[in-house]
């Protein structure tokens, strides 16, 4: 196992590890036809380390050969009302803010296209999505015709595609090479100063400052604060013109435009820093809590949910995505919960990584009758409650 003391966020050396676990599925989110498949997906072990010099998080000995992302990776959520409202709401402030009636929209990691799509909507837009999970069949819009799918991962071959907005969404934390990437972006735009680019990642400060260890996955290789992702914009050639923190604090937002070239022709990026952008020593501070910490907070989940299945509660999980496989095989349970279920029906059927389990429909529980349901994200719990009357069942939720 080799370890990169090297940090891909800004090029220092010295990485201090703070968290490890040991053989965990190298992906979450592809679905497995059989459940032998699931059992003999590859493992491999992820140790975090914090760059003292701009606070930034990696997994030091992430293999780049495990980053094999096809249509098998399943992590569409527009089948939730919470998160469709969210996307909604957010796509309406994206296109009035910049202006984008009738414009060239580009999304680097589109997933199925779902947002991608409500942009070229919003403000009749034409659209690429540049993602080799993405399948053009999947987007069910009124201006499909309008939106290009390019199934592949980006790189410089693609600079050509430059819209007035450039996007990435839940895409720069699967990058290991992060520097590297946002220069890429960037020196595909050139001149043209008036592109927004806009990113919105996981708030790795909230997983390291609350131990959210069911947001600590292999194909998450990289994990940003305010304070680092800002540090890694400005350091690329971008002005930051926006920090923000949107879906209960989970998530991160940063605008920014390319810096203006200097007479050497190189970017100089405005040194204006945000009011959410912390110092490396918070993220210093809260990693070591983090590291003294989440044994005690691992021991717990273990204890509780054993406990509840010792007892007949029957415990269910709700959302068979990343955080599931993350909780379960991160504190060592599998028969402890007897079922996952999912609202998303490209999930039903398939089998979560590493663990052997079906997934099921929310349909499913009519028969099962569990008296806990363990939510692996709080924000969806009113959601799931509803659900769960509808189908005339009232369990206690337990949410993460």
């Amino acid at each position: 196992m080799t370890m990169n003391d090297t940090c891909p966020s800004c090029s220092s050396k010295g990485m201090s590890v703070f968290y490890e676990v040991d053989g965990i599925p190298v992906h979450s989110c592809l679905m497995l036809k059989t459940r032998e498949d699931s059992l003999e997906f590859p493992r491999d072990n992820l140790k975090l380390g914090l760059c003292e010099n701009c606070g930034f998080v990696s997994n030091v000995v992430f293999n780049p050969k495990y980053s094999a992302y096809s249509a098998a990776y399943e992590d569409q959520q527009s089948f939730s009302p919470t998160f469709n409202k969210f996307a909604q709401q957010l796509a309406e402030r994206i296109v009035n803010k910049h202006g984008l009636w009738g414009k060239r929209v580009v999304e680097i990691g589109c997933g199925k296209g779902d947002f991608l799509a409500l942009v070229c909507e919003l403000g009749d837009n034409y659209g690429v999505g540049i993602d080799p999970t993405c399948v053009k069949e999947r987007i069910k819009s009124s201006v499909a015709d309008k939106i290009t799918v390019i199934p592949d991962y980006y790189s410089e071959k693609y600079s050509e595609h430059v819209g007035e907005l450039i996007m990435c969404r839940h895409t720069l934390e699967h990058i290991y090479e992060t520097k590297a990437f946002t220069t890429t972006i960037r020196r595909s735009i050139g001149d043209r100063l008036e592109t927004v680019v806009f990113f919105e990642i996981p708030d790795g400060m909230r997983v390291v400052k609350d131990m959210a260890f069911e947001d600590i996955y292999y194909e998450h290789c990289s994990y940003f604060s305010p304070g680092s992702a800002a540090r890694l914009f400005r350091g690329t050639g971008y002005d930051v013109t926006e920090v923000a923190l949107e879906y209960d604090d989970q998530y991160l937002l940063i605008e920014a435009k390319p810096a203006k070239p200097t007479q050497n022709g190189k970017p100089s990026s405005v040194e204006t820093e945000h009011p959410l952008e912390e110092g490396v020593a918070v993220m210093t501070g809260y990693a070591n809590d983090f590291s003294k910490q989440i044994g005690a907070t691992l021991d717990g989940w273990r204890e509780n949910v054993t406990r509840m299945r010792d007892e007949g509660r029957r415990p269910v999980i709700w959302g068979s995505g990343s955080k599931c496989v993350a909780f379960l095989t991160t504190i060592g349970l599998n028969e402890e919960v007897a079922h996952v279920v999912d609202i998303n029906p490209h999930r039903h059927g398939k089998f979560i990584p590493g663990l052997g389990k079906e997934i099921k429909s929310p349909e499913f529980l009519k028969s099962y009758d569990p008296e806990v349901v363990i939510v692996m994200n709080r924000i969806y719990t009113d959601e799931i409650r509803d659900l769960l009357a509808k189908i005339g069942l009232s369990p206690e939720i337990v949410a993460l």
